[in-house]
């Protein structure tokens, strides 16, 4: 792993996110390396060599964040990097981010796949308006563990009750679904008492890792990789049209509250033509 610190003008970015005004990103890279992160494009522009997950820059600010400018905005830590990966543990970047929005009336959301959140909770519980999502897309540790390096499917989930119990809104990211492989029903079973709320998005492929899940479908669900190569290479859009019907229908069915990312270009798109108007 290649750490070094750099300093960075500013944590506060402009975001394109379709449910976000800013974004806050301590950390350039991720050593939770998985396998199909779309935030792996960054690596052009920071000039390293290495492979995705194999880096990691720890971004130093000795500017204070401006809490005028994202009064009343919402805002995202983190888009392209995991705020409390490993190296959180020892730098506390995120910690500090949270101290200086403590006291911020901004609409903060935390997406996570790590257990060391619970190291803020004390400082989670103080602000104001706060869901923390962890992202979950199977039940299967196996599977997680030949797709990422970050806590494990149980203290995800025990993480989340933790932070339910203490007041604070929690989501439930199923992201990304692997087509056929994700069991969303049973997901939704095993944590609907203790979750806020269910956020979905499906698995986009695209950029260097493509051929690789591609060639991981190919060898461990054999079964499926017809199916992969008419929804990935053929761009045949009716499987997710299928399945976001289904899940809308069932979570509506069950009073469940959620919301679906299936169309997450095309929500860019809208946010953008509302900005211009």
């Amino acid at each position: 792993m290649i750490i070094k610190e750099i300093e960075t003008k500013d944590y506060l970015t402009k975001s394109n996110l379709p449910a976000s005004d800013y974004v806050i990103n301590p950390y350039t890279g991720c050593p939770h390396g998985c396998k199909y992160c779309y935030a792996s494009f960054m690596k052009r522009f920071t000039g390293h060599k290495e492979d995705w997950g194999d880096f990691v820059d720890i971004k130093i600010c000795k500017k204070k964040i401006d809490l005028t400018k994202i009064s009343k905005k919402s805002v995202f830590l983190s888009s392209v990097t995991d705020c409390y990966n490993p190296l959180e543990e020892k730098y506390n970047i995120t910690k500090d981010i949270l101290e200086q929005l403590v006291s911020s009336d901004c609409y903060l959301s935390i997406s996570t796949k790590s257990k060391l959140i619970l190291r803020d909770i004390d400082l989670l519980k103080q602000i104001k308006n706060l869901t923390v999502s962890i992202s979950i897309n199977t039940l299967d540790e196996g599977f997680r563990k030949e797709m990422d390096n970050a806590s494990t499917i149980d203290e995800r989930l025990s993480t989340l009750k933790e932070l339910h119990e203490n007041g604070i809104h929690t989501v439930l990211f199923m992201s990304p679904i692997f087509p056929f492989i994700t069991k969303w029903k049973e997901i939704i079973e095993k944590s609907k008492d203790y979750i806020d709320e269910y956020w979905f998005e499906n698995l986009n492929l695209r950029g260097k890792y493509k051929n690789y899940i591609l060639d991981y479908i190919r060898k461990k669900y054999p079964k499926y990789y017809d199916n992969y190569v008419d929804i990935y290479k053929n761009n045949n859009k009716e499987y997710w049209h299928e399945l976001a019907n289904e899940i809308n229908n069932y979570c509506d069915r069950n009073a469940i509250n959620y919301v679906n990312y299936f169309y997450h270009e095309e929500l860019i798109k809208n946010k953008k033509e509302m900005q211009k108007s």
